[in-house]
């Protein structure tokens, strides 16, 4: 899932996924972060999920995926588009 906030013409991206699945750390990669999974780690919120937030510039598109243990990619099914194996973000 996808959080949005605007913050003084950026966006905060909050990228959320369930707390348990998939099992271990898991981190939000794109070229926002020049795909370094070491970026932006997910962290547990208390709430049954876990999160990330990255500040992006407003009115952009950006490519990410999601890396968990295991050398495991995966996509985002609530990503605002594809572009092949990759999840599409707008702001």
């Amino acid at each position: 899932m996808l959080e949005r906030k605007q913050i003084k013409g950026r966006t905060q991206v909050t990228f959320v996924l369930p707390d348990d699945t998939p099992e271990g750390p898991v981190s939000v990669v794109g070229d926002f972060n020049h795909w370094n999974p070491a970026a932006h780690p997910l962290r547990s919120r208390g709430d049954g999920t876990r999160a990330a937030s990255v500040a992006l510039p407003a009115h952009g598109s950006h490519s990410f995926r999601y890396l968990a243990a295991g050398d495991h990619w995966f996509d985002d099914e609530h990503a605002d588009a594809h572009d092949g194996v990759n999840g599409r973000v707008h702001t």
